[in-house]
């Protein structure tokens, strides 16, 4: 058969090389199959280098198709092993930094990350590398790295940080990209914040706290939210991502399916922290609230809170300094100091506020666990619980 033939046949049974979700994969004639679209992926990143390995098997499937001897299983065409399909050689492989292989994780991983977790995690990960500065080459350097971010950060995230890398390196073994993973075994120890009990504001002191928000000169404009977080237990992230859509136009239901996060400066919209929708039913001091502070004609997309939680409790909450260095006083400072509130506690403790104080009022804990999102063997565990028979919110 000429080469002419050949390529009269192959263009009726042409194989497409295409990038789906960062990887490549060849798309297969439908004649092949009946007029049925099949796909045949590769297992290999969308790069120059595997373009060519990919454009390769592609003529090979062409010929085979042509001189009626392709393989309808595909097991003859699919790649045996990943090694097999790695087109760096060993000594270039050795080159590579550890910023380098974060990089190509990142880009491998892309496609499929929320945008706040790249631009959170991801790209703290390679701010981390950047600053370190000094090659990754075996376990010593790895535990040097970690032991030098645990000067200046939370056990907490750099072990979040350190569990990324992990899942990098496994990902470049995998792929022959380095021949061992160097932060498999580098432990960070940490106390979980789950084990940690509960620090609820007592009743007098949550009445304290909203009638010094409502008599605050600067900040009497977060009293709205001060109250919501109190009353219902959400997470503040929760009460930042609500809009008026997520209230009944009864104002009987809340629903809890948003939540936000402060990145860069910015705010990102995302699921709430279990990814799943929750119904809370309001009593009538809730529904008076969300009656008194609904603009008329208001937009269903726009928030109820338009504030940011981080600035919220440095500023407003806890304090700050100013730029002389003097100590200006949040509203929960001010209270610790005159004695109305026992110790400082942070805004997400109105949480725990809201959680003690629905059971000490009858509420049974696998109710309240329904209403703020929570498992009821975290509601178990930390908290008490009695039986209830009608799921409302009691005034209190």
């Amino acid at each position: 058969m000429t080469t002419q033939s050949l390529q009269s046949k192959s263009s009726k049974g042409s194989v497409g090389v295409e990038s789906f979700q960062g990887r490549l994969r060849l798309r297969l004639p439908r004649q092949v199959y009946g007029g049925k679209q099949k796909y045949l992926s590769l297992g290999l990143d969308d790069t120059p280098e595997n373009r060519v390995l990919a454009n390769g098997k592609a003529k090979q499937i062409e010929a085979d198709i042509a001189y009626e001897r392709f393989d309808p299983t595909l097991a003859k065409y699919r790649p045996q092993t990943h090694l097999a399909l790695v087109t760096v050689s060993q000594e270039t492989l050795k080159l590579l930094t550890v910023s380098e292989v974060w990089e190509k994780y990142t880009d491998y991983k892309k496609p499929n990350l929320a945008l706040h977790t790249l631009s959170s995690k991801y790209r703290s990960v390679e701010a981390m590398l950047k600053a370190w500065g000094k090659p990754i080459n075996n376990k010593q350097d790895a535990i040097a790295l970690r032991d030098w971010k645990l000067e200046d950060c939370k056990a907490e995230t750099v072990k979040t940080y350190f569990q990324l890398l992990k899942s990098c390196y496994d990902w470049a073994v995998e792929m022959g990209l380095v021949s061992e993973n160097y932060f498999s075994k580098v432990e960070v120890k940490c106390n979980k914040e789950l084990d940690k009990e509960p620090d609820p504001f007592s009743a007098a002191e949550r009445d304290a706290i909203i009638e010094a928000f409502s008599n605050s000169l600067h900040y009497s404009r977060y009293t709205n939210y001060v109250k919501f977080l109190f009353m219902t237990g959400c997470r503040p992230a929760e009460a930042v991502g609500l809009k008026w859509k997520h209230i009944t136009k009864d104002y009987q239901t809340i629903t809890f399916s948003e939540s936000v996060t402060i990145v860069s400066g910015k705010k990102i919209q995302k699921s709430t922290k279990p990814g799943k929708t929750r119904k809370f039913p309001c009593n009538k001091s809730l529904q008076l609230l969300l009656k008194s502070i609904k603009p008329e004609n208001c937009d269903p997309e726009s928030s109820i809170f338009d504030i940011r939680p981080d600035n919220f409790q440095r500023r407003a909450w806890q304090g700050y300094k100013n730029r002389h260095g003097h100590q200006i006083d949040g509203i929960v400072t001010q209270l610790v100091k005159q004695g109305k509130v026992d110790h400082y506690r942070p805004p997400y403790c109105t949480r725990h506020t809201f959680i003690t104080l629905a059971l000490e009022n009858g509420l049974d804990a696998k109710d309240v666990a329904r209403l703020v999102g929570n498992s009821a063997q975290i509601i178990y565990k930390h908290y008490a619980g009695s039986n209830v028979h009608k799921l409302q919110v009691p005034e209190f």
